[in-house]
């Protein structure tokens, strides 16, 4: 998975979110995501952090991506 694909896959679940990723190390298995969403109005952070990390739930599991880190931020309508 590269930096394009995680950020296709927030795409796909959070339509208006603006998502930037880097991959710091350029290693391929650690990302730093940032999002920002309307669909995170009304939730913890921790709620927001995991939406996102759900996303690559089977990754994380597998190792294939080693860890994200991640950025939230609530965009108002």
């Amino acid at each position: 998975m590269n930096s394009e694909q995680v950020k296709e896959r927030v795409l796909a679940k959070m339509p208006d979110a603006e998502v930037l990723v880097e991959d710091p190390r350029g290693s391929g298995d650690y990302y730093v995501v940032s999002v920002e969403s309307g669909l995170f109005s009304g939730q913890s952070r921790v709620k927001q952090h995991r939406m996102v990390q759900d996303l690559f739930e089977e990754e994380l599991r597998s190792g294939e991506i080693h860890a994200l880190s991640i950025k939230t931020k609530v965009v108002e309508p």
